[in-house]
Protein backbone atom coordinates (compact mmCIF):
# COMPACT_ATOMS: atom_id res chain seq x y z
CA UNK A 1 0.00 0.00 0.00
CA UNK A 2 1.47 3.44 -0.99
CA UNK A 3 0.95 5.96 1.53
CA UNK A 4 0.36 8.85 -0.70
CA UNK A 5 -2.05 8.44 -3.65
CA UNK A 6 -0.30 7.88 -6.81
CA UNK A 7 -2.54 10.64 -9.64
CA UNK A 8 -3.10 9.47 -12.93
CA UNK A 9 -1.30 11.28 -16.12
CA UNK A 10 0.57 13.28 -13.56
CA UNK A 11 3.17 15.51 -16.46
CA UNK A 12 6.88 16.15 -15.47
CA UNK A 13 7.06 19.89 -15.53
CA UNK A 14 10.81 20.74 -15.11
CA UNK A 15 12.82 24.29 -14.22
CA UNK A 16 12.88 25.21 -17.47
CA UNK A 17 9.48 25.62 -18.06
CA UNK A 18 8.83 27.11 -14.84
CA UNK A 19 11.54 29.93 -15.63
CA UNK A 20 9.79 30.24 -18.90
CA UNK A 21 6.46 31.23 -17.84
CA UNK A 22 8.10 33.65 -15.06
CA UNK A 23 10.17 35.16 -17.75
CA UNK A 24 6.53 35.48 -19.86
CA UNK A 25 4.83 36.72 -16.64
CA UNK A 26 7.49 39.60 -16.58
CA UNK A 27 7.09 40.58 -20.49
CA UNK A 28 4.16 41.63 -20.00
CA UNK A 29 2.75 39.86 -23.05
CA UNK A 30 0.98 37.25 -21.48
CA UNK A 31 -1.55 36.64 -24.10
CA UNK A 32 -1.40 35.44 -27.71
CA UNK A 33 2.00 36.69 -28.88
CA UNK A 34 5.57 36.15 -30.22
CA UNK A 35 6.23 32.92 -28.07
CA UNK A 36 3.08 30.76 -29.43
CA UNK A 37 4.25 31.87 -32.98
CA UNK A 38 7.48 30.42 -32.07
CA UNK A 39 5.79 27.61 -30.53
CA UNK A 40 3.94 27.07 -33.95
CA UNK A 41 7.31 27.13 -35.93
CA UNK A 42 9.10 24.73 -34.10
CA UNK A 43 6.22 22.44 -33.80
CA UNK A 44 5.25 22.26 -37.39
CA UNK A 45 9.28 21.35 -37.75
CA UNK A 46 8.84 18.67 -35.24
CA UNK A 47 5.64 16.83 -37.23
CA UNK A 48 6.92 17.87 -40.72
CA UNK A 49 4.21 19.62 -41.66
CA UNK A 50 3.98 23.54 -43.61
CA UNK A 51 1.26 25.02 -41.43
CA UNK A 52 0.33 24.95 -37.32
CA UNK A 53 -2.04 27.37 -35.88
CA UNK A 54 -2.13 26.82 -31.99
CA UNK A 55 -5.38 27.39 -30.19
CA UNK A 56 -6.53 26.52 -26.66
CA UNK A 57 -7.80 23.13 -27.06
CA UNK A 58 -7.56 19.86 -29.36
CA UNK A 59 -11.47 20.43 -29.05
CA UNK A 60 -11.13 23.80 -30.55
CA UNK A 61 -8.78 22.52 -33.17
CA UNK A 62 -11.14 19.77 -34.13
CA UNK A 63 -14.01 22.61 -34.20
CA UNK A 64 -12.26 25.26 -36.47
CA UNK A 65 -10.89 22.09 -38.80
CA UNK A 66 -14.47 20.85 -39.68
CA UNK A 67 -15.88 24.54 -40.63
CA UNK A 68 -12.67 24.90 -42.65
CA UNK A 69 -13.65 21.76 -45.03
CA UNK A 70 -17.14 23.59 -44.82
CA UNK A 71 -18.31 20.94 -42.72
CA UNK A 72 -22.36 22.26 -41.62
CA UNK A 73 -26.39 21.21 -41.20
CA UNK A 74 -27.73 18.35 -43.51
CA UNK A 75 -24.14 16.45 -43.31
CA UNK A 76 -22.20 13.54 -41.79
CA UNK A 77 -19.04 13.19 -40.24
CA UNK A 78 -17.59 9.15 -39.50
CA UNK A 79 -16.43 8.95 -35.86
CA UNK A 80 -15.01 6.43 -33.97
CA UNK A 81 -16.79 5.44 -30.93
CA UNK A 82 -14.02 4.35 -28.90
CA UNK A 83 -12.65 7.90 -28.35
CA UNK A 84 -13.20 10.83 -26.12
CA UNK A 85 -16.28 13.03 -26.53
CA UNK A 86 -15.04 15.96 -28.22
CA UNK A 87 -14.53 14.01 -31.34
CA UNK A 88 -18.22 13.70 -31.59
CA UNK A 89 -19.55 16.80 -29.74
CA UNK A 90 -17.45 19.09 -32.37
CA UNK A 91 -19.50 17.90 -35.11
CA UNK A 92 -22.22 18.33 -33.52
CA UNK A 93 -20.99 22.06 -32.89
CA UNK A 94 -20.58 22.10 -36.71
CA UNK A 95 -24.35 22.14 -37.23
CA UNK A 96 -23.42 18.07 -38.81
CA UNK A 97 -24.18 14.41 -37.66
CA UNK A 98 -21.41 12.01 -36.11
CA UNK A 99 -21.93 8.61 -37.42
CA UNK A 100 -20.21 5.94 -34.82
CA UNK A 101 -17.83 3.23 -36.73
CA UNK A 102 -16.69 0.44 -34.86
CA UNK A 103 -13.13 -0.70 -33.99
CA UNK A 104 -10.27 -3.76 -33.76
CA UNK A 105 -10.47 -5.28 -30.63
CA UNK A 106 -6.92 -5.27 -30.20
CA UNK A 107 -5.74 -1.98 -31.16
CA UNK A 108 -8.71 -0.19 -30.85
CA UNK A 109 -8.37 2.07 -33.48
CA UNK A 110 -11.27 2.16 -35.84
CA UNK A 111 -12.43 -0.11 -38.69
CA UNK A 112 -11.78 1.13 -41.84
CA UNK A 113 -14.47 -1.94 -43.46
CA UNK A 114 -17.03 -0.22 -40.78
CA UNK A 115 -16.24 3.28 -42.03
CA UNK A 116 -16.95 1.57 -45.90
CA UNK A 117 -20.31 0.44 -44.53
CA UNK A 118 -21.63 3.86 -42.42
CA UNK A 119 -21.13 5.47 -45.89
CA UNK A 120 -23.82 7.57 -46.88
CA UNK A 121 -24.79 10.54 -49.87
CA UNK A 122 -24.11 12.83 -47.26
CA UNK A 123 -20.65 11.95 -45.46
CA UNK A 124 -18.62 14.80 -45.89
CA UNK A 125 -15.73 13.69 -43.74
CA UNK A 126 -13.72 11.09 -41.39
CA UNK A 127 -12.65 11.66 -38.20
CA UNK A 128 -9.83 8.70 -37.53
CA UNK A 129 -8.79 8.92 -33.60
CA UNK A 130 -5.13 7.55 -33.01
CA UNK A 131 -5.83 5.75 -29.92
CA UNK A 132 -3.64 5.58 -27.19
CA UNK A 133 -1.10 6.80 -29.57
CA UNK A 134 -1.17 3.42 -31.79
CA UNK A 135 -1.66 4.78 -35.74
CA UNK A 136 -4.49 3.94 -37.61
CA UNK A 137 -4.58 1.93 -41.00
CA UNK A 138 -4.09 5.56 -43.05
CA UNK A 139 -3.28 4.00 -46.18
CA UNK A 140 -6.66 1.94 -45.93
CA UNK A 141 -8.77 5.04 -44.61
CA UNK A 142 -7.00 7.29 -47.20
CA UNK A 143 -7.91 5.12 -49.74
CA UNK A 144 -11.96 4.94 -48.93
CA UNK A 145 -11.89 8.77 -48.59
CA UNK A 146 -10.83 9.02 -52.24
CA UNK A 147 -12.93 6.63 -53.71
CA UNK A 148 -16.04 8.66 -51.98
CA UNK A 149 -14.39 12.32 -51.93
CA UNK A 150 -14.21 12.60 -48.53
CA UNK A 151 -12.11 14.98 -46.46
CA UNK A 152 -9.69 12.94 -43.95
CA UNK A 153 -9.26 15.08 -40.22
CA UNK A 154 -6.93 13.08 -37.90
CA UNK A 155 -7.66 13.32 -33.96
CA UNK A 156 -4.35 12.97 -33.27
CA UNK A 157 -4.81 14.18 -29.36
CA UNK A 158 -2.95 11.01 -27.99
CA UNK A 159 -0.54 10.99 -30.49
CA UNK A 160 2.33 13.59 -31.10
CA UNK A 161 5.01 11.02 -31.38
CA UNK A 162 3.64 8.36 -33.20
CA UNK A 163 4.25 7.44 -36.86
CA UNK A 164 2.48 5.64 -39.09
CA UNK A 165 5.21 4.47 -42.11
CA UNK A 166 7.83 6.55 -41.03
CA UNK A 167 5.44 9.80 -41.49
CA UNK A 168 3.98 11.57 -38.24
CA UNK A 169 0.59 11.08 -37.79
CA UNK A 170 -1.88 14.37 -38.05
CA UNK A 171 0.15 15.17 -41.37
CA UNK A 172 -1.34 12.38 -43.21
CA UNK A 173 -4.45 13.19 -43.81
CA UNK A 174 -6.28 16.98 -44.96
CA UNK A 175 -5.31 18.17 -41.22
CA UNK A 176 -4.68 17.00 -37.76
CA UNK A 177 -5.67 18.31 -34.56
CA UNK A 178 -3.33 17.62 -31.19
CA UNK A 179 -4.12 17.98 -27.39
CA UNK A 180 -1.37 19.18 -25.11
CA UNK A 181 -3.91 18.92 -21.72
CA UNK A 182 -2.47 18.35 -18.48
CA UNK A 183 -2.46 14.63 -19.11
CA UNK A 184 -0.62 14.87 -22.35
CA UNK A 185 2.68 13.41 -24.02
CA UNK A 186 3.18 17.37 -24.52
CA UNK A 187 1.80 19.24 -22.04
CA UNK A 188 0.97 23.10 -22.02
CA UNK A 189 -1.71 22.87 -19.02
CA UNK A 190 -4.40 23.79 -22.16
CA UNK A 191 -3.95 23.62 -25.82
CA UNK A 192 -3.89 22.20 -28.93
CA UNK A 193 -2.44 22.57 -32.35
CA UNK A 194 -3.77 22.17 -35.84
CA UNK A 195 -1.02 21.37 -38.53
CA UNK A 196 -2.20 21.10 -42.30
CA UNK A 197 -0.32 21.51 -45.60
CA UNK A 198 -2.82 23.30 -47.23
CA UNK A 199 -3.12 27.55 -46.91
CA UNK A 200 -6.53 27.73 -47.67
CA UNK A 201 -7.14 25.89 -44.33
CA UNK A 202 -4.36 27.74 -42.24
CA UNK A 203 -5.12 30.88 -43.27
CA UNK A 204 -8.95 30.40 -42.36
CA UNK A 205 -8.43 28.55 -39.11
CA UNK A 206 -6.25 31.11 -38.06
CA UNK A 207 -8.76 33.95 -38.60
CA UNK A 208 -11.52 31.83 -36.65
CA UNK A 209 -9.56 30.92 -33.86
CA UNK A 210 -9.57 34.83 -32.65
CA UNK A 211 -13.01 36.17 -33.57
CA UNK A 212 -12.55 36.18 -36.94
CA UNK A 213 -10.41 38.94 -36.71
CA UNK A 214 -7.85 39.65 -39.85
CA UNK A 215 -4.46 37.64 -39.73
CA UNK A 216 -1.69 38.27 -37.35
CA UNK A 217 -4.59 40.69 -35.09
CA UNK A 218 -2.13 39.76 -32.17
CA UNK A 219 0.28 42.56 -33.13
CA UNK A 220 -1.59 45.16 -32.81
CA UNK A 221 -0.73 45.80 -29.54
CA UNK A 222 3.39 45.41 -30.66
CA UNK A 223 5.75 48.13 -30.85
CA UNK A 224 5.35 48.95 -34.14
CA UNK A 225 2.39 50.58 -33.50
CA UNK A 226 -1.30 50.03 -33.05
CA UNK A 227 -2.87 47.74 -36.19
CA UNK A 228 -6.36 48.35 -37.51
CA UNK A 229 -8.28 44.75 -38.03
CA UNK A 230 -11.06 43.88 -39.74
CA UNK A 231 -13.44 41.45 -38.67
CA UNK A 232 -14.15 39.26 -41.50
CA UNK A 233 -16.26 36.39 -40.17
CA UNK A 234 -18.02 35.44 -37.04
CA UNK A 235 -14.73 33.52 -34.82
CA UNK A 236 -14.63 32.42 -32.02
CA UNK A 237 -12.03 32.95 -28.78
CA UNK A 238 -9.97 29.55 -29.61
CA UNK A 239 -6.43 31.16 -29.30
CA UNK A 240 -3.48 29.98 -27.03
CA UNK A 241 -1.40 32.37 -25.05
CA UNK A 242 2.18 32.81 -24.16
CA UNK A 243 2.16 31.66 -20.92
CA UNK A 244 0.86 27.62 -22.82
CA UNK A 245 3.12 28.21 -25.35
CA UNK A 246 5.98 28.77 -22.74
CA UNK A 247 5.25 25.28 -21.59
CA UNK A 248 5.06 24.02 -24.93
CA UNK A 249 8.66 25.06 -26.23
CA UNK A 250 10.61 23.54 -23.31
CA UNK A 251 7.74 20.31 -23.29
CA UNK A 252 8.48 20.28 -26.95
CA UNK A 253 12.84 19.90 -26.63
CA UNK A 254 12.48 17.09 -24.00
CA UNK A 255 10.04 15.03 -26.35
CA UNK A 256 12.54 12.40 -27.05
CA UNK A 257 13.68 11.74 -23.99
CA UNK A 258 9.72 11.53 -22.08
CA UNK A 259 9.27 9.44 -24.91
CA UNK A 260 12.02 7.12 -24.02
CA UNK A 261 11.10 6.87 -20.29
CA UNK A 262 7.49 6.01 -20.94
CA UNK A 263 8.92 3.45 -23.52
CA UNK A 264 10.90 1.82 -20.87
CA UNK A 265 7.64 1.98 -18.55
CA UNK A 266 6.01 0.47 -21.40
CA UNK A 267 8.11 -2.44 -21.39
CA UNK A 268 8.66 -2.79 -17.17
CA UNK A 269 4.33 -3.37 -17.74
CA UNK A 270 4.53 -5.79 -20.32
CA UNK A 271 7.38 -7.99 -18.68
CA UNK A 272 5.92 -7.51 -15.22
CA UNK A 273 1.82 -8.51 -16.00
CA UNK A 274 2.28 -11.61 -18.06
CA UNK A 275 0.20 -14.47 -16.87
CA UNK A 276 -2.39 -11.92 -15.24
CA UNK A 277 -6.22 -11.94 -15.78
CA UNK A 278 -5.22 -9.35 -18.53
CA UNK A 279 -5.15 -8.53 -22.41
CA UNK A 280 -2.02 -6.29 -22.79
CA UNK A 281 -1.68 -3.59 -25.29
CA UNK A 282 -0.99 -5.01 -28.89
CA UNK A 283 2.41 -4.23 -30.83
CA UNK A 284 2.88 -1.49 -33.78
CA UNK A 285 3.47 -2.83 -37.27
CA UNK A 286 7.17 -2.35 -38.13
CA UNK A 287 7.74 0.98 -39.09
CA UNK A 288 4.96 2.37 -37.03
CA UNK A 289 5.84 4.69 -33.75
CA UNK A 290 3.69 3.92 -30.81
CA UNK A 291 3.59 7.44 -28.80
CA UNK A 292 3.38 5.20 -25.81
CA UNK A 293 0.39 7.48 -24.62
CA UNK A 294 -1.90 5.36 -22.60
CA UNK A 295 -1.59 1.66 -21.56
CA UNK A 296 -4.71 0.51 -21.67
CA UNK A 297 -5.34 -2.88 -20.47
CA UNK A 298 -8.33 -5.29 -21.02
CA UNK A 299 -9.67 -7.19 -17.75
CA UNK A 300 -10.16 -11.14 -19.65
CA UNK A 301 -13.52 -11.82 -18.22
CA UNK A 302 -13.27 -15.37 -19.43
CA UNK A 303 -10.18 -15.92 -17.18
CA UNK A 304 -11.15 -14.04 -14.05
CA UNK A 305 -14.55 -12.88 -12.25
CA UNK A 306 -13.67 -9.43 -11.51
CA UNK A 307 -15.04 -6.76 -13.23
CA UNK A 308 -13.17 -3.94 -14.57
CA UNK A 309 -14.83 -1.44 -11.84
CA UNK A 310 -14.05 -3.91 -9.40
CA UNK A 311 -10.14 -3.43 -10.61
CA UNK A 312 -10.30 0.37 -10.78
CA UNK A 313 -11.87 0.35 -7.48
CA UNK A 314 -9.49 -1.95 -6.49
CA UNK A 315 -6.48 0.15 -7.40
CA UNK A 316 -8.10 3.25 -5.94
CA UNK A 317 -8.21 1.41 -2.49
CA UNK A 318 -4.61 0.67 -2.98
CA UNK A 319 -3.73 4.28 -3.72
CA UNK A 320 -2.97 3.92 -7.41
CA UNK A 321 -5.12 6.28 -9.78
CA UNK A 322 -6.59 4.73 -13.37
CA UNK A 323 -8.47 5.64 -15.76
CA UNK A 324 -10.77 4.38 -18.66
CA UNK A 325 -10.35 5.13 -22.41
CA UNK A 326 -13.14 4.87 -23.80
CA UNK A 327 -17.24 3.43 -22.89
CA UNK A 328 -18.46 3.91 -26.17
CA UNK A 329 -19.82 7.13 -27.24
CA UNK A 330 -23.06 5.46 -28.95
CA UNK A 331 -24.08 4.12 -25.33
CA UNK A 332 -23.51 7.27 -23.95
CA UNK A 333 -27.08 9.36 -22.37
CA UNK A 334 -26.85 12.23 -25.66
CA UNK A 335 -26.32 10.52 -28.01
CA UNK A 336 -28.66 7.56 -26.79
CA UNK A 337 -31.50 10.21 -27.01
CA UNK A 338 -30.31 12.05 -30.04
CA UNK A 339 -29.37 9.30 -32.37
CA UNK A 340 -30.89 6.33 -31.00
CA UNK A 341 -27.47 4.50 -30.38
CA UNK A 342 -28.65 1.04 -28.33
CA UNK A 343 -26.32 -2.18 -27.33
CA UNK A 344 -25.08 -4.61 -30.13
CA UNK A 345 -24.91 -1.60 -32.81
CA UNK A 346 -20.34 -1.74 -32.12
CA UNK A 347 -20.11 -5.02 -30.49
CA UNK A 348 -16.33 -4.25 -30.96
CA UNK A 349 -16.90 -0.62 -29.07
CA UNK A 350 -19.12 -2.43 -26.40
CA UNK A 351 -16.81 -5.40 -25.56
CA UNK A 352 -13.62 -3.16 -25.12
CA UNK A 353 -15.63 -0.58 -23.59
CA UNK A 354 -16.31 -2.93 -20.42
CA UNK A 355 -13.09 -4.19 -20.34
CA UNK A 356 -10.88 -1.24 -20.61
CA UNK A 357 -8.68 0.28 -17.95
CA UNK A 358 -5.57 2.33 -17.85
CA UNK A 359 -2.89 2.68 -15.58
CA UNK A 360 -0.21 5.40 -15.10
CA UNK A 361 2.05 5.91 -17.73
CA UNK A 362 3.98 9.33 -17.40
CA UNK A 363 7.57 10.20 -17.53
CA UNK A 364 7.33 11.40 -14.03
CA UNK A 365 7.14 8.27 -12.72
CA UNK A 366 9.62 6.57 -11.05
CA UNK A 367 11.01 2.96 -10.78
CA UNK A 368 9.32 2.88 -7.25
CA UNK A 369 6.36 4.16 -8.66
CA UNK A 370 5.84 1.50 -11.51
CA UNK A 371 6.75 -0.94 -8.90
CA UNK A 372 3.46 -0.05 -6.69
CA UNK A 373 1.37 0.03 -10.05
CA UNK A 374 2.08 -3.45 -10.71
CA UNK A 375 2.70 -4.69 -6.79
CA UNK A 376 -1.06 -3.29 -6.26
CA UNK A 377 -2.38 -4.74 -9.79
CA UNK A 378 -0.71 -8.32 -8.72
CA UNK A 379 -2.39 -7.65 -5.01
CA UNK A 380 -6.27 -7.06 -7.34
CA UNK A 381 -6.32 -9.88 -8.50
Amino acid sequence: MRKDFLVFGSPLIGHEEIDEVVATLKSGWIGTGPKTHHFEEEFKKYVGAQYAVAVNSCTAALHLSLIALGVGPGDEVIVPSITFASSANVVVHAGARPVFADCDRMTQNVDPEDIRRKITKRTKAIIVVHMAGRPCQMDEILSIAKEHDLKVVEDAAHAVETEYKTRKVGTIGDLGCYSFYTTKNLVTAEGGMVVTNDKAYADRIRVLSLHGMSADAWKRYGSEGYKHYDVVEAGYKYNMTDIQASLGLHQLARIKKNWLRRAEIWKMYDKALQGLPLILPASVEKGDRHAHHLYTILIDTDKTKITRDEFLNGMTKRNIGTGVHFRPLHLQPYYRKTLGGKVGDLPNAEWIGERTASIPLSAKLTDDDVRDVIEAIKDVF
